[in-house]
């Protein structure tokens, strides 16, 4: 566990503070927020990644909840269970499992995101000509990625009882546990990504129910993003040291979260976060857009007074988990911190370029048989060419998306807020804005995610009493300009584009 704490001594008492609980991908993080900045006070603790088959990402529901507990028990006895005035919740997307509301037993592991196990699932479907109204009703596409056909998958394939059953994803069972399985409820955004959910309705379909064949009745109840959604019950609060009743005000995906902590609460606002994957959205404003070719339509954010958001989303699989290929499947780095300085040790890629597909390629290509690909090596191809490779994937994954999404919204964007862990890297954000063409933007706190989810929570309960409140907080750390001419990027990038062609439907059956 790595705990970070900065500005005062130990036990010194700390203003009201939302701690924001943020479940991702490899690890959970939980930190304690505050109006105004301030100190620091998180707590960091990875759990493991399962890889039964290729093409199959697994995690155990019980040992992310252990993670979650053990860092909310750091925090909360650093900062006292007094100072907690709510609760947030971030979460990694679309991983769904499932569990017994009688004994609250996890029917094995959860099927996580980047799962590609239920692809011929997607084809079968998109066949039968389902994938037109399956996008006009969730905003979603065909793909593997979500979790509809992942809870189809659990429910066929593992001895499932439908007697108090629960399917849920990560922010459901996290409020289960911290409500002693009290309360069964997701929120708006998470909903939004499951493949059996209106958008516009903003409740559970029957249609797409019905289609995958997942009971609506197993389902949790949906909320909005931000209003007091539950409280904290005796036993977990005694396992992790909040008082019973703490407010847990607010739910957020942990990108609609990003969206929400770069405070693009703006039609036109775009953000990118540069995490395990890269997801970048576009607010799009109050009214559902149509849908559009290689994008998403996704619930932004929902508040309680009833105000919504949309936005456009462009979903990148793979960006920070080549790093950690780089690291742990290659050995070519030794920590994830040596990619910046070694990526920047040669003046380009040498002309390697790396596709990362491990777990297909998503927007604007929606391929769940591409493979990676590397393409280009020489000779005189060396472990900084590589790892330069893999940084400058994730600027081009990133052009594409935008590109798509710009088309889609009829709209030039001027700039874009980043966040994430590559987000340190000034090399890979120049090159950024060199391949986009427009400004990008670096938030003083990087930690974006964790900020929505506390920024959710806070509004509900009154510690940001507005959206302009928490805009006054966002503070520019860097700022990276386009180069004026665009022939070299354009040039770099149509090396790219042939590149992904050679990765495309690899694995197809």
């Amino acid at each position: 566990m790595t705990t970070v704490r900065t500005g005062t001594s130990p036990g010194t008492p700390l203003p009201p503070v939302v701690i924001a609980i943020d479940a991702g991908t490899t690890g959970v993080r939980s930190r304690a927020v505050s109006p105004g900045g301030g100190e620091v006070v998180a707590s960091y603790r990875e759990f493991t990644q399962h890889f039964p088959q290729p093409g199959w990402v697994e995690h155990d529901a019980d040992e992310i909840w252990e993670a979650v507990s053990a860092t909310l028990a750091d925090v909360v006895g650093r900062v006292g269970a007094a100072s907690v005035a709510a609760i947030g919740i971030t979460n990694q997307r679309e991983t769904v499992l499932a569990w017994d509301r009688a004994t609250g037993r996890p029917y094995g592991t959860a099927i996580v995101w980047q799962d590609r196990r239920t692809a011929e699932r997607c084809d079968a479907l998109a066949a039968a000509g389902m994938l037109s109204r399956v996008r006009e009703v969730t905003g979603l596409v065909l793909d593997p990625y979500f979790s509809g056909t992942k809870a189809a998958w659990l429910l066929e394939h593992r001895s499932i009882p439908r007697q108090s059953l629960a399917i849920g994803t990560i922010d459901s069972w996290l409020v289960w546990k911290l409500t002693d399985g009290a309360e069964f409820v997701t929120d708006t955004t998470n909903a939004s990504r499951t493949m059996l959910f209106d958008i516009r309705q903003l409740r559970w379909s029957d249609e797409m129910c019905e289609l995958l064949g997942v009971p609506a009745g197993a389902l949790p109840e949906v909320r909005p993003s931000s209003g007091r959604l539950a409280t904290v019950a005796a036993g977990a609060a005694a396992q992790t040291g909040l008082r019973t009743g703490t407010p847990i005000s607010g739910i957020a995906g942990d990108q609609q979260a990003a969206l929400f902590g770069q405070a693009c609460f703006a039609p036109g606002a775009a953000k990118n976060t540069y995490g395990t994957g890269s997801f970048v959205l576009l607010n799009v404003g109050e009214a559902c857009p149509p849908a559009a070719e290689g994008m998403l339509t996704t619930v932004a954010w929902t508040l309680a007074g009833g105000d919504i958001a949309y936005a456009y989303e462009g979903a990148i699989f793979v960006t920070g988990a080549a790093v950690q290929w780089l690291r742990d499947g290659l050995g070519v780095i030794s920590s994830s911190s040596e990619v910046g300085p070694l990526a920047e040790s040669v003046p380009d890629s040498g002309g390697v370029y790396v596709v990362p597909a491990f777990a297909g390629l998503g927007s604007p290509w929606w391929d769940p048989y591409a493979r990676g690909t590397i393409v280009g090596i020489t000779r005189g191809t060396s472990r900084a060419h590589l790892a330069r490779a893999v940084v400058e994937a994730m600027a081009y994954q990133t052009r594409d998306a935008m590109q798509a999404m710009s088309a889609a919204a009829g709209v030039q964007l001027a700039d874009l807020r980043v966040d994430g862990g590559a987000s340190v890297m000034d090399s890979m954000l120049q090159f950024q804005a060199d391949q986009l063409g427009i400004t990008v933007r670096r938030p003083v706190d990087q930690e974006t995610t964790a900020l929505g989810a506390a920024y959710l929570a806070g509004l509900a309960e009154g510690v940001w009493p507005s959206l302009e409140a928490i805009a006054a907080e966002w503070r520019q750390d860097a700022v990276f300009e386009p180069a004026p001419d665009r022939t070299p990027a354009d040039a770099l990038h149509h090396g790219w584009q042939r590149a992904v062609e050679r990765s495309r439907r690899w694995a197809a059956p």
